[in-house]
Protein backbone atom coordinates (compact mmCIF):
# COMPACT_ATOMS: atom_id res chain seq x y z
CA UNK A 1 0.00 0.00 0.00
CA UNK A 2 1.37 3.40 -1.01
CA UNK A 3 1.35 5.76 1.97
CA UNK A 4 1.21 9.40 0.92
CA UNK A 5 2.22 11.72 3.74
CA UNK A 6 -1.05 13.02 5.13
CA UNK A 7 -3.07 13.78 8.24
CA UNK A 8 -6.56 12.96 9.37
CA UNK A 9 -9.21 12.81 12.05
CA UNK A 10 -10.57 9.87 14.02
CA UNK A 11 -14.31 10.39 14.49
CA UNK A 12 -17.14 7.89 14.35
CA UNK A 13 -20.24 9.01 12.39
CA UNK A 14 -22.51 8.61 15.43
CA UNK A 15 -20.46 11.39 17.08
CA UNK A 16 -21.46 13.94 14.43
CA UNK A 17 -24.15 16.60 14.87
CA UNK A 18 -27.58 15.74 13.51
CA UNK A 19 -31.28 16.27 14.13
CA UNK A 20 -32.28 12.74 15.16
CA UNK A 21 -30.35 12.03 18.34
CA UNK A 22 -27.08 10.81 16.84
CA UNK A 23 -24.84 11.44 13.88
CA UNK A 24 -25.54 9.59 10.65
CA UNK A 25 -24.60 9.55 6.95
CA UNK A 26 -26.56 12.69 6.13
CA UNK A 27 -25.74 16.37 5.86
CA UNK A 28 -23.63 16.42 9.03
CA UNK A 29 -21.26 13.81 7.59
CA UNK A 30 -20.99 15.67 4.28
CA UNK A 31 -20.25 18.95 6.07
CA UNK A 32 -17.59 17.19 8.13
CA UNK A 33 -15.90 16.06 4.92
CA UNK A 34 -15.86 19.69 3.78
CA UNK A 35 -14.34 20.71 7.12
CA UNK A 36 -11.62 18.07 6.73
CA UNK A 37 -10.74 19.40 3.30
CA UNK A 38 -10.61 22.98 4.63
CA UNK A 39 -8.25 21.75 7.37
CA UNK A 40 -5.78 20.39 4.83
CA UNK A 41 -6.54 16.83 5.92
CA UNK A 42 -6.70 13.80 3.66
CA UNK A 43 -7.98 11.05 5.96
CA UNK A 44 -11.15 10.32 7.87
CA UNK A 45 -10.90 7.28 10.15
CA UNK A 46 -14.01 5.74 11.65
CA UNK A 47 -14.71 2.81 13.97
CA UNK A 48 -16.61 -0.25 12.72
CA UNK A 49 -19.74 0.90 10.90
CA UNK A 50 -21.50 -2.42 11.46
CA UNK A 51 -24.49 -2.94 13.73
CA UNK A 52 -23.74 -2.15 17.38
CA UNK A 53 -24.05 -4.85 20.02
CA UNK A 54 -23.65 -5.31 23.76
CA UNK A 55 -22.94 -2.02 25.52
CA UNK A 56 -23.52 -0.13 22.22
CA UNK A 57 -20.13 -1.36 21.06
CA UNK A 58 -19.44 -1.77 17.34
CA UNK A 59 -16.82 -4.36 18.35
CA UNK A 60 -19.58 -6.70 19.62
CA UNK A 61 -21.69 -6.52 16.50
CA UNK A 62 -24.51 -8.95 15.72
CA UNK A 63 -23.72 -8.53 12.01
CA UNK A 64 -20.20 -7.81 10.79
CA UNK A 65 -21.09 -7.55 7.09
CA UNK A 66 -24.06 -5.21 7.62
CA UNK A 67 -24.02 -1.46 8.03
CA UNK A 68 -25.50 0.02 11.19
CA UNK A 69 -29.13 0.94 10.60
CA UNK A 70 -28.65 3.75 13.16
CA UNK A 71 -26.45 5.51 10.60
CA UNK A 72 -29.17 5.75 7.96
CA UNK A 73 -30.06 9.38 7.25
CA UNK A 74 -33.81 9.67 7.83
CA UNK A 75 -34.04 12.99 6.00
CA UNK A 76 -32.90 11.23 2.83
CA UNK A 77 -35.79 8.80 3.21
CA UNK A 78 -38.06 11.82 3.53
CA UNK A 79 -36.74 13.22 0.25
CA UNK A 80 -37.53 9.86 -1.35
CA UNK A 81 -41.15 10.33 -0.27
CA UNK A 82 -41.13 7.51 2.28
CA UNK A 83 -41.37 9.66 5.46
CA UNK A 84 -43.46 12.75 6.18
CA UNK A 85 -42.32 16.04 7.64
CA UNK A 86 -44.12 15.18 10.85
CA UNK A 87 -42.35 11.83 11.12
CA UNK A 88 -39.01 13.61 10.61
CA UNK A 89 -39.63 16.19 13.32
CA UNK A 90 -36.79 15.91 15.89
CA UNK A 91 -37.70 15.24 19.47
CA UNK A 92 -37.26 18.52 21.38
CA UNK A 93 -35.07 17.21 24.19
CA UNK A 94 -32.40 15.27 22.32
CA UNK A 95 -29.03 15.61 24.04
CA UNK A 96 -26.47 17.53 22.00
CA UNK A 97 -23.39 15.87 23.47
CA UNK A 98 -24.59 12.32 24.21
CA UNK A 99 -26.25 9.57 22.22
CA UNK A 100 -29.10 8.11 24.27
CA UNK A 101 -28.97 4.77 22.45
CA UNK A 102 -32.27 3.27 23.72
CA UNK A 103 -34.23 6.38 22.75
CA UNK A 104 -32.37 6.90 19.50
CA UNK A 105 -32.83 3.28 18.46
CA UNK A 106 -36.56 3.35 19.24
CA UNK A 107 -37.03 6.62 17.31
CA UNK A 108 -35.01 5.58 14.28
CA UNK A 109 -36.33 2.02 14.05
CA UNK A 110 -39.92 3.27 14.11
CA UNK A 111 -39.18 5.63 11.20
CA UNK A 112 -37.29 2.98 9.25
CA UNK A 113 -40.24 0.61 9.52
CA UNK A 114 -42.61 3.36 8.40
CA UNK A 115 -40.40 4.16 5.40
CA UNK A 116 -40.07 0.49 4.48
CA UNK A 117 -43.83 0.00 4.56
CA UNK A 118 -44.35 2.92 2.15
CA UNK A 119 -41.61 1.66 -0.19
CA UNK A 120 -43.09 -1.82 -0.50
CA UNK A 121 -46.62 -0.43 -1.02
CA UNK A 122 -45.54 1.85 -3.84
CA UNK A 123 -45.98 1.04 -7.48
CA UNK A 124 -42.85 -0.57 -8.85
CA UNK A 125 -40.26 1.86 -10.27
CA UNK A 126 -36.51 2.08 -10.92
CA UNK A 127 -35.76 2.19 -7.21
CA UNK A 128 -37.40 -1.20 -6.71
CA UNK A 129 -35.26 -2.61 -9.50
CA UNK A 130 -32.13 -1.15 -7.85
CA UNK A 131 -33.19 -2.71 -4.55
CA UNK A 132 -33.57 -6.13 -6.16
CA UNK A 133 -30.17 -5.85 -7.83
CA UNK A 134 -28.62 -5.04 -4.46
CA UNK A 135 -30.31 -8.01 -2.80
CA UNK A 136 -29.12 -10.34 -5.54
CA UNK A 137 -25.56 -9.02 -5.52
CA UNK A 138 -25.22 -9.24 -1.71
CA UNK A 139 -27.18 -12.44 -1.15
CA UNK A 140 -24.08 -14.32 0.08
CA UNK A 141 -24.43 -12.51 3.44
CA UNK A 142 -27.68 -10.54 3.20
CA UNK A 143 -30.08 -13.48 3.31
CA UNK A 144 -28.56 -14.90 6.51
CA UNK A 145 -28.36 -11.42 8.05
CA UNK A 146 -32.01 -10.59 7.36
CA UNK A 147 -33.25 -13.90 8.74
CA UNK A 148 -31.00 -13.60 11.79
CA UNK A 149 -32.29 -10.11 12.58
CA UNK A 150 -35.90 -11.18 12.09
CA UNK A 151 -35.46 -14.14 14.42
CA UNK A 152 -33.62 -11.96 16.94
CA UNK A 153 -36.58 -9.57 17.03
CA UNK A 154 -39.01 -12.43 17.64
CA UNK A 155 -36.96 -13.93 20.47
CA UNK A 156 -36.36 -10.60 22.25
CA UNK A 157 -32.64 -10.82 21.57
CA UNK A 158 -32.19 -14.31 23.03
CA UNK A 159 -28.88 -15.84 21.90
CA UNK A 160 -29.17 -17.92 18.73
CA UNK A 161 -27.89 -21.03 20.51
CA UNK A 162 -31.06 -20.84 22.68
CA UNK A 163 -33.41 -20.82 19.66
CA UNK A 164 -35.32 -23.96 18.71
CA UNK A 165 -32.75 -26.57 17.76
CA UNK A 166 -33.70 -26.86 14.04
CA UNK A 167 -33.10 -23.12 13.57
CA UNK A 168 -30.07 -22.93 15.87
CA UNK A 169 -28.44 -25.81 13.98
CA UNK A 170 -29.59 -24.44 10.61
CA UNK A 171 -31.50 -27.43 9.34
CA UNK A 172 -32.33 -26.58 5.67
CA UNK A 173 -36.07 -27.22 5.92
CA UNK A 174 -36.31 -25.08 9.06
CA UNK A 175 -34.45 -22.20 7.40
CA UNK A 176 -36.67 -22.32 4.29
CA UNK A 177 -39.83 -22.33 6.39
CA UNK A 178 -38.59 -19.52 8.62
CA UNK A 179 -37.72 -17.33 5.64
CA UNK A 180 -41.05 -18.06 3.91
CA UNK A 181 -43.05 -17.17 7.02
CA UNK A 182 -41.13 -13.94 7.61
CA UNK A 183 -40.89 -12.45 4.13
CA UNK A 184 -42.06 -9.00 5.29
CA UNK A 185 -39.45 -8.86 8.07
CA UNK A 186 -36.70 -10.00 5.71
CA UNK A 187 -37.73 -7.33 3.24
CA UNK A 188 -37.49 -4.67 5.95
CA UNK A 189 -33.92 -5.57 6.95
CA UNK A 190 -32.82 -5.75 3.32
CA UNK A 191 -34.44 -2.38 2.66
CA UNK A 192 -32.38 -0.90 5.52
CA UNK A 193 -29.14 -2.32 4.16
CA UNK A 194 -29.89 -1.07 0.67
CA UNK A 195 -30.40 2.45 1.98
CA UNK A 196 -27.29 2.27 4.13
CA UNK A 197 -25.21 1.25 1.12
CA UNK A 198 -26.67 3.96 -1.13
CA UNK A 199 -25.99 6.64 1.46
CA UNK A 200 -22.51 5.35 2.23
CA UNK A 201 -21.60 5.32 -1.46
CA UNK A 202 -22.78 8.93 -1.78
CA UNK A 203 -20.68 9.96 1.23
CA UNK A 204 -17.61 8.14 -0.06
CA UNK A 205 -18.00 9.76 -3.49
CA UNK A 206 -18.18 13.19 -1.81
CA UNK A 207 -15.09 12.40 0.27
CA UNK A 208 -13.13 11.36 -2.82
CA UNK A 209 -14.25 14.50 -4.62
CA UNK A 210 -12.77 16.54 -1.75
CA UNK A 211 -9.54 14.49 -1.71
CA UNK A 212 -10.40 12.56 1.48
CA UNK A 213 -9.63 8.84 1.88
CA UNK A 214 -11.73 6.80 4.30
CA UNK A 215 -10.16 4.44 6.85
CA UNK A 216 -12.40 1.68 8.18
CA UNK A 217 -12.03 -0.77 11.02
CA UNK A 218 -12.22 -4.56 10.98
CA UNK A 219 -12.73 -6.13 14.42
CA UNK A 220 -10.77 -9.37 14.52
CA UNK A 221 -13.53 -11.40 16.25
CA UNK A 222 -17.29 -11.33 15.66
CA UNK A 223 -19.64 -11.63 18.61
CA UNK A 224 -20.97 -15.07 19.53
CA UNK A 225 -24.52 -13.79 19.04
CA UNK A 226 -24.06 -12.72 15.45
CA UNK A 227 -25.26 -13.63 12.00
CA UNK A 228 -21.70 -14.54 11.03
CA UNK A 229 -21.17 -17.10 13.81
CA UNK A 230 -24.69 -18.54 13.46
CA UNK A 231 -24.27 -18.94 9.69
CA UNK A 232 -20.70 -20.31 9.88
CA UNK A 233 -20.59 -22.44 13.01
CA UNK A 234 -17.86 -24.86 11.80
CA UNK A 235 -15.45 -21.89 11.54
CA UNK A 236 -15.58 -21.20 15.30
CA UNK A 237 -14.62 -23.09 18.45
CA UNK A 238 -18.12 -24.08 19.57
CA UNK A 239 -19.56 -27.18 21.18
CA UNK A 240 -22.53 -29.09 19.75
CA UNK A 241 -24.98 -26.72 21.44
CA UNK A 242 -23.36 -23.68 19.83
CA UNK A 243 -21.65 -22.50 23.02
CA UNK A 244 -18.13 -21.12 22.94
CA UNK A 245 -15.61 -23.49 24.49
CA UNK A 246 -13.16 -20.61 25.02
CA UNK A 247 -13.34 -16.87 24.45
CA UNK A 248 -11.03 -14.10 23.32
CA UNK A 249 -9.49 -11.22 25.24
CA UNK A 250 -6.16 -9.80 26.31
CA UNK A 251 -4.07 -10.37 29.45
CA UNK A 252 -3.64 -7.71 32.16
CA UNK A 253 -2.26 -4.54 30.55
CA UNK A 254 -2.21 -0.73 30.58
CA UNK A 255 -6.01 -0.59 30.49
CA UNK A 256 -6.93 -3.24 33.08
CA UNK A 257 -5.23 -5.10 35.93
CA UNK A 258 -7.40 -8.16 35.26
CA UNK A 259 -7.10 -7.99 31.50
CA UNK A 260 -10.06 -7.79 29.15
CA UNK A 261 -12.45 -10.68 28.68
CA UNK A 262 -14.16 -9.84 25.41
CA UNK A 263 -16.28 -12.98 25.25
CA UNK A 264 -16.00 -13.49 21.47
CA UNK A 265 -15.61 -17.10 20.31
CA UNK A 266 -12.22 -18.10 18.90
CA UNK A 267 -11.67 -19.22 15.32
CA UNK A 268 -11.24 -22.84 14.34
CA UNK A 269 -8.29 -21.96 12.14
CA UNK A 270 -7.88 -25.49 10.77
CA UNK A 271 -11.32 -25.21 9.16
CA UNK A 272 -10.52 -21.78 7.74
CA UNK A 273 -7.34 -23.19 6.21
CA UNK A 274 -9.26 -26.14 4.71
CA UNK A 275 -11.57 -23.64 2.99
CA UNK A 276 -8.71 -21.50 1.69
CA UNK A 277 -9.58 -18.70 4.15
CA UNK A 278 -12.53 -17.86 1.90
CA UNK A 279 -14.56 -16.32 4.76
CA UNK A 280 -11.74 -13.90 5.51
CA UNK A 281 -11.31 -13.05 1.86
CA UNK A 282 -15.00 -12.18 1.60
CA UNK A 283 -14.87 -10.17 4.81
CA UNK A 284 -11.98 -8.04 3.61
CA UNK A 285 -13.55 -7.74 0.17
CA UNK A 286 -16.69 -6.31 1.75
CA UNK A 287 -14.73 -3.66 3.66
CA UNK A 288 -12.45 -2.67 0.79
CA UNK A 289 -15.64 -2.04 -1.16
CA UNK A 290 -16.53 0.60 1.42
CA UNK A 291 -13.14 2.02 2.48
CA UNK A 292 -9.84 3.01 0.95
CA UNK A 293 -7.82 1.64 3.88
CA UNK A 294 -8.82 -0.89 6.56
CA UNK A 295 -7.40 -0.99 10.08
CA UNK A 296 -7.42 -4.58 11.37
CA UNK A 297 -8.04 -4.50 15.09
CA UNK A 298 -5.88 -6.68 17.39
CA UNK A 299 -3.46 -7.74 14.65
CA UNK A 300 -1.36 -9.59 17.19
CA UNK A 301 -4.16 -12.17 17.37
CA UNK A 302 -3.08 -13.54 14.00
CA UNK A 303 0.29 -14.51 15.45
CA UNK A 304 -1.12 -15.70 18.78
CA UNK A 305 -4.26 -14.84 20.71
CA UNK A 306 -5.21 -14.95 24.38
CA UNK A 307 -7.49 -17.92 25.00
CA UNK A 308 -9.69 -17.67 28.11
CA UNK A 309 -11.70 -20.66 29.37
CA UNK A 310 -15.37 -19.85 28.82
CA UNK A 311 -16.17 -20.22 32.53
CA UNK A 312 -13.64 -17.60 33.68
CA UNK A 313 -15.03 -14.20 34.68
CA UNK A 314 -11.78 -12.29 33.97
CA UNK A 315 -8.92 -12.63 31.50
CA UNK A 316 -6.28 -13.43 34.12
CA UNK A 317 -6.27 -17.22 33.67
CA UNK A 318 -5.79 -17.31 29.92
CA UNK A 319 -3.00 -18.57 27.71
CA UNK A 320 -1.45 -17.70 24.36
CA UNK A 321 -2.39 -20.04 21.50
CA UNK A 322 -1.09 -19.86 17.91
CA UNK A 323 -2.96 -17.97 15.22
CA UNK A 324 -2.87 -18.65 11.47
CA UNK A 325 0.22 -16.51 10.92
CA UNK A 326 1.45 -16.02 7.37
CA UNK A 327 -0.94 -18.59 5.86
CA UNK A 328 -3.92 -16.25 6.21
CA UNK A 329 -2.10 -13.28 4.75
CA UNK A 330 -0.72 -15.36 1.89
CA UNK A 331 -4.33 -16.14 1.02
CA UNK A 332 -5.35 -12.47 1.33
CA UNK A 333 -2.48 -11.20 -0.82
CA UNK A 334 -3.28 -13.89 -3.35
CA UNK A 335 -6.80 -12.48 -3.58
CA UNK A 336 -6.02 -8.74 -3.36
CA UNK A 337 -2.35 -8.17 -4.11
CA UNK A 338 -0.92 -5.43 -1.88
CA UNK A 339 -3.20 -5.17 1.13
CA UNK A 340 -4.69 -1.72 1.94
CA UNK A 341 -4.40 -2.59 5.62
CA UNK A 342 -3.14 -0.93 8.82
CA UNK A 343 -2.14 -3.41 11.50
CA UNK A 344 -3.24 -2.40 15.01
CA UNK A 345 -0.14 -3.72 16.77
CA UNK A 346 -0.66 -2.38 20.28
CA UNK A 347 -0.45 -4.34 23.53
CA UNK A 348 1.87 -7.28 24.18
CA UNK A 349 3.87 -7.31 20.94
CA UNK A 350 6.40 -10.09 20.47
CA UNK A 351 8.97 -10.64 17.74
CA UNK A 352 6.68 -12.95 15.76
CA UNK A 353 4.01 -10.23 15.57
CA UNK A 354 6.54 -7.72 14.24
CA UNK A 355 7.90 -10.25 11.75
CA UNK A 356 4.39 -11.06 10.45
CA UNK A 357 3.52 -7.39 9.95
CA UNK A 358 6.79 -6.62 8.20
CA UNK A 359 6.65 -9.69 5.97
CA UNK A 360 3.48 -8.34 4.36
CA UNK A 361 4.49 -4.68 4.43
CA UNK A 362 1.68 -3.58 6.71
CA UNK A 363 2.03 -0.23 8.53
CA UNK A 364 1.80 -0.42 12.31
CA UNK A 365 0.71 2.13 14.91
CA UNK A 366 2.35 4.52 17.36
CA UNK A 367 0.33 6.24 20.13
CA UNK A 368 1.83 9.33 21.74
CA UNK A 369 -0.07 8.87 25.01
CA UNK A 370 2.06 5.73 25.48
CA UNK A 371 5.31 7.53 24.69
CA UNK A 372 6.34 9.17 27.95
CA UNK A 373 6.14 6.39 30.49
CA UNK A 374 9.73 5.21 30.17
CA UNK A 375 12.71 6.82 28.41
CA UNK A 376 14.11 7.86 25.03
CA UNK A 377 13.94 4.29 23.71
CA UNK A 378 10.13 4.16 23.95
CA UNK A 379 8.87 3.05 20.50
CA UNK A 380 5.92 5.46 20.62
CA UNK A 381 8.06 8.60 20.86
CA UNK A 382 7.96 10.71 17.68
CA UNK A 383 11.67 10.22 16.93
CA UNK A 384 11.14 6.44 17.14
CA UNK A 385 8.20 6.36 14.71
CA UNK A 386 8.67 4.36 11.53
CA UNK A 387 8.06 6.04 8.17
CA UNK A 388 5.66 3.27 7.13
CA UNK A 389 3.39 3.76 10.12
CA UNK A 390 0.43 5.68 11.51
CA UNK A 391 0.97 7.91 14.53
CA UNK A 392 -1.94 8.87 16.79
CA UNK A 393 -2.20 11.24 19.74
CA UNK A 394 -4.60 8.63 21.16
CA UNK A 395 -7.12 6.06 19.96
CA UNK A 396 -10.80 5.53 20.72
CA UNK A 397 -9.74 3.42 23.73
CA UNK A 398 -7.59 6.19 25.23
CA UNK A 399 -8.59 9.14 27.33
CA UNK A 400 -8.57 12.47 25.52
CA UNK A 401 -5.18 14.22 25.43
CA UNK A 402 -6.31 16.70 28.09
CA UNK A 403 -7.71 13.90 30.25
CA UNK A 404 -4.50 11.89 29.86
CA UNK A 405 -2.37 14.88 30.85
CA UNK A 406 -4.39 15.57 33.99
CA UNK A 407 -4.07 11.97 35.17
CA UNK A 408 -0.45 11.41 34.09
CA UNK A 409 2.19 10.82 36.75
CA UNK A 410 4.57 13.62 37.73
CA UNK A 411 7.44 11.78 36.03
CA UNK A 412 5.44 11.31 32.83
CA UNK A 413 4.52 14.98 32.76
CA UNK A 414 8.11 16.02 33.40
CA UNK A 415 9.41 13.88 30.53
CA UNK A 416 6.68 15.20 28.19
CA UNK A 417 7.46 18.82 29.10
CA UNK A 418 11.14 18.33 28.35
CA UNK A 419 10.55 16.37 25.15
CA UNK A 420 7.79 18.56 23.73
CA UNK A 421 9.14 21.87 25.02
CA UNK A 422 5.79 22.73 26.58
CA UNK A 423 4.23 24.01 29.75
CA UNK A 424 1.25 21.72 29.16
CA UNK A 425 -1.30 24.52 28.76
CA UNK A 426 -2.23 23.25 25.30
CA UNK A 427 -1.03 19.70 25.60
CA UNK A 428 -3.43 18.52 22.90
CA UNK A 429 -1.83 20.79 20.30
CA UNK A 430 1.66 19.87 21.53
CA UNK A 431 0.84 16.24 20.81
CA UNK A 432 -0.78 17.03 17.47
CA UNK A 433 2.30 19.02 16.43
CA UNK A 434 4.58 16.16 17.50
CA UNK A 435 2.51 13.66 15.51
CA UNK A 436 2.33 15.87 12.43
CA UNK A 437 6.07 16.58 12.42
CA UNK A 438 7.07 12.93 12.89
CA UNK A 439 8.35 10.86 9.96
CA UNK A 440 5.30 8.54 10.15
CA UNK A 441 3.52 8.70 6.80
CA UNK A 442 0.06 9.00 8.33
CA UNK A 443 -0.90 11.06 11.38
CA UNK A 444 -4.36 10.86 12.93
CA UNK A 445 -5.91 12.73 15.86
CA UNK A 446 -9.25 12.08 17.61
CA UNK A 447 -11.64 14.97 17.12
CA UNK A 448 -11.90 15.46 20.89
CA UNK A 449 -8.22 16.47 20.92
CA UNK A 450 -8.73 19.04 18.17
CA UNK A 451 -11.52 20.49 20.31
CA UNK A 452 -9.39 20.42 23.49
CA UNK A 453 -11.94 18.37 25.45
CA UNK A 454 -11.23 16.73 28.80
CA UNK A 455 -11.74 13.15 29.92
CA UNK A 456 -15.48 13.54 30.36
CA UNK A 457 -15.67 13.41 26.56
CA UNK A 458 -13.71 10.19 25.91
CA UNK A 459 -15.49 7.68 23.73
CA UNK A 460 -14.62 4.32 25.27
CA UNK A 461 -13.26 2.86 28.50
CA UNK A 462 -12.02 -0.67 27.82
CA UNK A 463 -13.64 -3.12 30.20
CA UNK A 464 -16.51 -0.78 31.14
CA UNK A 465 -19.94 -2.33 30.62
CA UNK A 466 -21.87 0.91 30.18
CA UNK A 467 -21.49 4.62 29.47
CA UNK A 468 -19.29 4.16 26.39
CA UNK A 469 -19.65 5.12 22.69
CA UNK A 470 -22.07 7.93 23.61
CA UNK A 471 -20.06 11.13 23.03
CA UNK A 472 -21.05 13.44 20.19
CA UNK A 473 -20.24 16.97 19.13
CA UNK A 474 -22.59 19.78 18.19
CA UNK A 475 -22.57 22.00 15.12
CA UNK A 476 -20.99 24.98 16.90
CA UNK A 477 -17.86 22.97 17.70
CA UNK A 478 -17.00 22.48 14.03
CA UNK A 479 -15.20 25.79 13.96
CA UNK A 480 -13.19 27.22 11.05
CA UNK A 481 -10.45 28.41 13.45
CA UNK A 482 -9.45 24.82 14.27
CA UNK A 483 -9.50 23.95 10.57
CA UNK A 484 -7.21 26.87 9.78
CA UNK A 485 -4.79 25.87 12.53
CA UNK A 486 -4.65 22.30 11.28
CA UNK A 487 -4.23 23.48 7.69
CA UNK A 488 -1.20 25.60 8.60
CA UNK A 489 0.34 22.76 10.58
CA UNK A 490 -0.33 20.26 7.79
CA UNK A 491 1.27 22.59 5.28
CA UNK A 492 4.50 23.23 7.17
CA UNK A 493 4.81 19.52 8.08
CA UNK A 494 4.36 18.41 4.48
CA UNK A 495 1.02 16.70 5.03
CA UNK A 496 -0.85 18.77 2.46
CA UNK A 497 0.04 20.85 -0.57
CA UNK A 498 0.57 24.56 -0.19
CA UNK A 499 1.96 27.40 -2.25
CA UNK A 500 5.43 28.59 -1.34
CA UNK A 501 4.05 32.11 -1.09
CA UNK A 502 1.87 30.98 1.82
CA UNK A 503 4.91 31.20 4.07
CA UNK A 504 5.05 34.95 3.48
CA UNK A 505 1.48 35.59 4.55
Amino acid sequence: MKLDRSGGILLHPTCLPGPHGSGDLGEGAHRFVDWLAAAGLRLWQVLPICEVGLGNSPYMSPASFAGSVLLIDLNHLGREGWLTAEQLRPEPDWQEHRVDFPRVRAFRMRRLRQASAVFFRQQRDARHEAFERFCHGERHWLDDYALFMALQDETAGRAWNEWDAPLAQREPDALLAAARDRSDALGFWKFCQWNFRRQWNDLRAHAHHRGIRLIGDLPIFPALHSAEVWANQPLFELDRQGRATAVAGVPPDYFSATGQRWGNPLYRWSEHAARGYSWWIERLRALTGLFDIVRIDHFRGFAACWEIPAGESTAVNGRWIPGPGAALFDALTGAFGDLPVIAEDLGVITDDVVALRRRFGLPGMHVLQFAFGSDATNPHLPHRCAPDAVVYTGTHDNDTAVGWWRSASAREQRFARLYLGTDGQEIQWDLIRAAWSSVAALAVVPMQDVLGLDGAHRLNRPGAASGCWEWRMNESQLRPEAAQRLARLSAVCGRCDFARSDLDQ
